[in-house]
């Protein structure tokens, strides 16, 4: 049977259209409330899929990170605050086109440009994963740990311009991922003899904690009461056949980004979304109207950052690579599913490949229809208090994580790292370089020592592949700094101009 029929097929089992009309309501909820991540409701299905079968824990997973990506554009249009970070972009015109009485407008062209964001980047996997995986296929270990190198210098590189702690966060990761056997020898390290952790750190605990248990702490300290109420004049709901001509050209710059920085490892929804509406204002015939309730922009802006998830998708299944930190999380459970990304997927499982790439379109399908419903109902859910919603997840952490292995340790692993997650939350640094240096590191290492073992360091220096690699590693790491050293510079420069000029004008 070919692999796209066997793949296809697949779907066709009822428990899959359960689980993705499950990750789709979950995934909807999550992106409408505010502060709530894809990343964490990711984490926290983790850990009660894993009970299922791959492809319905996948259907649910997948529906989680697609829907996400919808339902967290209500809260940007209406309140003005991102659900998530993708949906940063869609704030500058959308919460102006509620304002004016247009909030239905945005929020159905919202929907659509997320829809053709998404299929625009799972055409992208679709036509690009195979090529890309068999040449990932050439490479060694050299050319492995200089890859691995790259995603993790990538996450660090756009950790919000904090890379000394992205530093500190990846290498902790990295000490943490050394926890457990030997990649090599299997011999047990670092386990300070505690039975559970021969077997490494408890992954889907560890990102629970992370994610879910600090997301809450972090907004039970920080919670103030809002005094932004919802919008509640909807105005028209579907575009007129103007509104899709103005739409037109934003949807070709959105989708042409996104395919762009998904591909990026590391990278994510917001940069995308930022950059798209950049674009689109530049190549406007009314520039003016951006920021002020632009429909082009709010079109760029969401068909963008949703046009980041194939390309993601393309990056982890084909190279091993997380294409963001949701990806980063779903490789956990894949890999304890006995699914191994990276390049071998394509030759041993390739009817997983087109799976995959179906569940994301039945997914945004059926979440462009729940989007069109008009959506009355999320202002009351924008007003439900958010004490009712943390209880609710911290029961959900709990009963995931020990659903895992029935274990208390892991409760216990989790805590721990919920802790750790808010104190690094309270000191600016990144939990993302953490769970990617956990996840990559024994691949690193493994690849690191068997590429010195076959060669030594002139194995790893004389492949072409693998300098390039760790060349554009180090370019990630020293040009951000070395900018904005040059941006301080320069207004430094013009400050001190300015006000040699103030002083000759008053002498």
């Amino acid at each position: 049977m070919s692999p796209i029929v066997e793949g296809f097929s697949a779907l066709l089992d009822p428990t899959v259209a359960l689980c993705v009309l499950a990750g789709a309501v979950l995934g909807m909820l999550v992106g409408a409330f505010p502060g709530l991540t894809a990343t964490m409701a990711v984490a926290l299905a983790s850990g009660f899929t894993l009970a299922l079968d791959p492809i319905p824990g996948l259907a649910v997973l997948l529906t989680i990170y697609v829907s996400a990506n919808f339902g967290d554009r209500v809260p940007a249009i209406l309140v003005n605050t991102p659900g998530t970070p993708a949906s940063i972009a869609t704030t500058f015109d959308g919460y102006a086109m509620a304002k004016q009485g247009r909030a239905g407008l945005a929020l159905t062209s919202s929907a659509f440009a997320s829809a053709i964001g998404t299929v625009v980047g799972v055409v992208l996997l679709m036509v690009a994963a195979i090529p890309l995986s068999r040449l990932a296929l050439q490479f060694g270990p050299a050319e492995m740990f200089a890859l691995v190198v790259f995603g993790l210098t990538m996450m660090i590189g756009v950790s919000g311009g904090r890379i000394t702690k992205g530093l500190m966060a990846g290498v902790l990761g990295l000490l943490l991922g050394a926890v457990g056997r030997d990649p090599i020898t299997g011999a047990a390290r670092f386990t300070f003899g505690i039975p559970e952790l021969s077997e490494g750190v408890p992954f889907i605990a560890a990102i629970i904690g992370l994610f879910g248990i600090a997301e809450v702490f972090e907004q039970v300290l920080t919670h103030r009461p809002s005094k932004v109420k919802p919008i509640t004049q909807f105005g028209k709901w579907f575009p007129t056949r103007e509104d899709w001509r103005e739409m037109g050209k934003p949807l070709v710059i959105g989708g042409g980004v996104g395919s762009v920085v998904g591909a990026v490892p590391a990278t994510g929804g917001d940069i995308a979304g930022i950059i798209a509406w950049d674009q689109a204002r530049r190549r406007s015939k009314r520039p003016e109207r951006f920021g002020k309730g632009s429909l082009e922009g709010i079109t760029a802006a969401d068909t963008s950052s949703n046009a980041t998830l194939g390309g993601s998708l393309t990056t982890t299944l084909s190279l091993g690579i997380p294409g963001d930190s949701v990806m980063a999380v779903m490789i956990g459970s894949m890999v304890i599913w006995g699914i191994q990304p990276g390049p071998s997927l394509f030759t041993g499982s390739p009817e997983l490949v087109y799976s995959i790439a179906g569940l994301m379109l039945v997914a945004t399908v059926l979440t462009l229809g729940i989007s069109l419903l008009r959506m009355r109902g999320v202002v009351k859910l924008l007003e439900l208090p958010p004490h009712f919603l943390w209880a609710v997840v911290l029961v959900f952490c709990m009963v995931g994580t020990y659903a895992v292995n029935n274990n208390v340790f892991d409760v216990g692993v989790m805590l721990v790292f919920g802790l750790v997650g808010l104190f690094l939350r309270r000191f600016g640094v990144p939990p993302g370089p953490i769970v990617l240096g956990l996840l990559l590191g024994e691949l690193a290492e493994g690849n690191l020592r068997r590429a010195l073992e076959i060669g030594g360091v002139g194995n790893i220096a004389t492949s072409p592949i693998a300098v390039a690699i760790l060349t554009v590693s180090v370019l990630a790491l020293v040009v951000p700094p070395l900018r904005e050293g040059l941006r301080r510079r320069r207004s430094a420069r013009a400050a001190d101009t300015e006000t040699a000029r103030s002083g000759e004008h008053v002498g």
